[in-house]
């Protein structure tokens, strides 16, 4: 121990605990913020038999005639079922250590089941659990060697022991851990710096009221602290307190009291500084939450729905909703985490097996806790309540909030800071969106009748989440490619005109052989067709491909298309304006000083264009915050963009989330935050926020509605991009659907064009009173020919 250390220790040691606490307290604050998590588990016990024979434990059991020593396979399937059933993302297998080297029943046991031992089964398990529920298993097998923890590697999310005690005094003669084998220090230790040499998140901690002395916690927190410097592993640190129990030969001990598992917490939150997550068990210390949140924890560890704590069986755990509410009587907010904690998601090739990877994105947010409900963009399932424990807002919060009321330009981590929030804070966001919606649109929701033409879904990008673009040889992916000839495009915008529409918006795939004149045809077959149309068209991607395949600069270009018919430009292929995520998502397509030279462009030469983000599959609220400022310094300068409209991202059918890289889109809480910073951000520079209901769902639609959103975007008639991904919430929304919808809200319904006036009345009347479209035609693919320029 250093002298720095040393002198650590001994001003703990003599500090009041009032002092110490409000110091940890502080340090957690800085770490952690408002948050304190838990997770939601179910506790598997594989076997009850142990070599080891701690003098306090109840959790071991000999093995009795007629009773199994291991659950069976059906067994721990049960319990994970009914775990998954009950929104449980943990497995938390514990088990005695090594029995099979102490009891013939565990080998006889092992041998009958088909392995040679008990690490063995327990790694087979864990993947049987993963595998069939989904739950995520954490692994608890005490010491182990390097060829077990591996092996463990491969199929648990995370592992931890308890290191216990340092004391090696507790090991002999008359100690708790006498008789112990797999209870000496240095094994303990060995096993935790094993497992940070090979990069596996752990967990351990100390147990305390068992014979060891107030200095030896502290070297046992050096300790483990140490390791955690020199291998960044430990992901959280345990302080459990001893509880005596009946039929053991501490029965008699006296426990801890609460002065002490206090002064203990707030030590380890000191020694281990403001990022560690610190954890007490909230079964062990009957209803004192808030002086344990007050010590300096941010974690309640693993909590049960199901089943018992089989440790502590006389301890039953907390009912959720209580330590909701309790947590957030200290100004807390409660949140879901996952065995591994959010630190270690931002590097999971890293910290986990790659096989292992897909089930942990699954259960993830963006900031890497649990998902909290099961909606996903597309997806036909009602929104989750969204009802919150309330908690005082924090000062900070209300700072950036105000800031954005009064249109100050709000910075990075200002933006991060309104992304990350949660239960009451979230309805603050929100609220205060919606104030600002309130002041500067009133309460009307404008919508527009358009009609989507994607002339063609053959593409040579290839873009990781992009589950529309087809090749000549994936008809097996959503239908078969097409290239459609002018004649329908034709016939598509006068049917559209016919029904209403202002507008069509015109996208499709980079076809191999299109050239810029290809999209300068397609606006004349419009403009030919329907003089009055307005033509919405061509992705930042599709300008730059046009104007270089024509040798053209893109102002040239540009002109060119407006010459031609085109009126404004969709801000697509956006995605995250953020280089290093695009070189994952989207490595061979624009970057962001591409994308924003268009849209520069564009807007120079006279032409509105709309921006948007697709969020919710690698990025995080970082991205998110450097995105919405883009958009902002972009709009500050030229003033072009009608509107932001934020596309979550519909995983169902998407290339990355298929192949298991990619997040199941953002949750409902993300969803529907991105909205509201939007408006905080982009205030007063944008003034319309667009909510898209085919990714939403109608209920989510009127959820943004409460949150910023003061439009809904196109009725769209036809829907091939979201619906290619999985997207199950229609092609079209008439006009009769759509104000009911917003009436529904309480809000007043306006029909405008595309740059946000009033609907022409005659396509008012047209639109009311529409017709059912015909059947469309996807042209096959065929071998194009150069239009001739004009």
């Amino acid at each position: 121990m250093t002298p720095e250390q040393q002198a650590q220790n001994a001003e703990l040691l003599a500090a009041d605990l009032p002092t110490l606490m409000a110091r940890a307290a502080a340090l957690r604050d800085a770490g952690h913020g408002k948050l304190v998590s838990y997770s939601r588990k179910v506790f598997i016990p594989l076997t009850q038999l142990c070599r080891d024979v701690c003098h306090y434990c109840t959790f071991s059991k000999p093995p009795r005639p007629g009773e199994a020593v291991y659950l069976e396979r059906e067994q721990i399937l049960a319990i994970a079922q009914a775990g998954k059933a009950a929104g449980c993302t943990e497995a938390l297998f514990t088990l005695g250590e090594k029995p099979e080297l102490r009891f013939a029943a565990a080998r006889e046991a092992l041998d009958r089941l088909g392995f040679a031992t008990t690490i063995d089964y327990l790694a087979a398990m864990c993947r049987l659990v993963l595998d069939e529920t989904g739950l995520l298993p954490h692994a608890n097998p005490g010491t182990m060697a390097v060829e077990e923890m591996l092996l463990l590697r491969q199929h648990s999310i995370s592992q931890g022991i308890m290191l216990e005690s340092i004391s090696e005094r507790l090991c002999e003669r008359g100690g708790a851990h006498y008789g112990s084998p797999d209870k000496r220090p240095e094994l303990r230790l060995q096993t935790i710096r094993l497992a940070g040499e090979h990069k596996i998140p752990f967990t351990s901690g100390i147990l305390i009221g068992i014979g060891e002395t107030q200095e030896e916690r502290l070297q046992a927190m050096r300790a483990l602290n140490d390791l955690q410097l020199a291998y960044g592993h430990i992901q959280e640190i345990i302080i459990q307190n001893f509880r005596a129990k009946p039929d053991t030969r501490m029965a008699g001990a006296p426990e801890p009291d609460l002065q002490e598992l206090l002064w203990t917490i707030a030590a380890a939150r000191i020694v281990f500084g403001p990022a560690m997550n610190i954890q007490a068990p909230p079964n062990l210390s009957g209803d004192e939450f808030a002086v344990l949140i007050g010590a300096g924890i941010n974690d309640w560890g693993g909590v049960s729905p199901v089943t018992i704590d089989h440790v502590n069986p006389e301890a039953p755990w907390p009912n959720l909703g209580h330590l909701e509410t309790e947590t957030a009587r200290t100004g807390k907010i409660l949140v879901q985490r996952l065995p591994i904690y959010p630190a270690y998601l931002t590097e999971p090739r890293k910290w986990l097996d790659a096989k292992l990877i897909p089930a942990v994105l699954r259960s993830a947010d963006s900031e890497g806790f649990a998902r909290a409900d099961a909606w996903s963009p597309g997806a036909v399932i009602s929104p989750p309540a969204m009802l919150f424990a309330r908690t005082p807002q924090g000062a900070r919060l209300g700072t950036v909030l105000r800031a954005a009321a009064n249109g100050d330009e709000l910075q990075e981590r200002d933006i991060e800071l309104l992304f990350a929030a949660r239960g009451a804070d979230f309805d603050a966001v929100c609220g205060a969106a919606d104030a600002l919606r309130q002041q500067v649109n009133g309460d009307t929701v404008s919508y527009v009748v358009t009609r989507n033409i994607n002339y063609t879904n053959m593409c040579f990008y290839h873009c990781k989440f992009c589950a529309f673009s087809k090749g000549k040889a994936h008809e097996d992916l959503r239908g078969p490619a097409y290239d459609l000839e002018l004649s329908e495009v034709a016939r598509r915008a006068e049917e559209a005109w016919a029904r209403g529409a202002t507008e069509v918006c015109m996208q499709g795939g980079i076809h191999p052989d299109y050239t810029g004149d290809t999209y300068l045809a397609l606006c004349r077959a419009v403009k030919e067709a329907v003089p009055q149309m307005h033509v919405h068209a061509f992705s930042p991607l599709e300008i730059r491909h046009g104007a270089s395949t024509l040798g053209l600069s893109l102002t040239t270009y540009l002109e060119r298309l407006r010459k031609a018919g085109l009126a404004s430009l969709p801000g697509t292929a956006a995605e995250i304006l953020d280089d290093d995520v695009r070189a994952e998502l989207c490595p061979d397509k624009l970057n962001t000083a591409e994308w924003t030279l268009v849209m520069r462009a564009a807007h120079a030469v006279g032409l509105r264009t709309t921006s948007t983000i697709m969020y919710g599959h690698i990025e995080k609220p970082l991205h998110w915050a450097r995105h919405l400022l883009h958009i902002r310094n972009i709009q500050k300068q030229t003033g072009g963009f009608t509107e932001f409209v934020p596309l979550p991202f519909v995983h169902m059918e998407a290339p990355i989330f298929l192949k298991s890289g990619a997040r199941q889109g953002p949750t409902f809480r993300e969803a529907i935050l991105m909205h509201a910073v939007a408006r905080l951000v982009l205030h007063p520079h944008i003034t319309n926020i667009q909510a898209s209901w085919v990714k939403l769902g109608e209920a989510g639609a009127k959820r943004a509605l409460g949150s910023g959103v003061n439009d809904l975007g196109g009725t769209l008639m036809n829907e091939s991009i979201s619906r290619a991904a999985g997207a199950a919430h229609g092609q079209e929304l008439d006009p009769h659907g759509m104000e009911a919808l917003i009436r529904s809200v309480g809000r007043v319904p306006r029909l405008r064009n595309t740059l946000y006036g009033d609907a022409p009345e005659l396509q008012r009347a047209k639109a009311y009173h529409a017709a059912e479209l015909a059947p469309i035609v996807l042209n096959a693919p065929r071998k194009r020919t150069k239009v001739a320029a004009e």
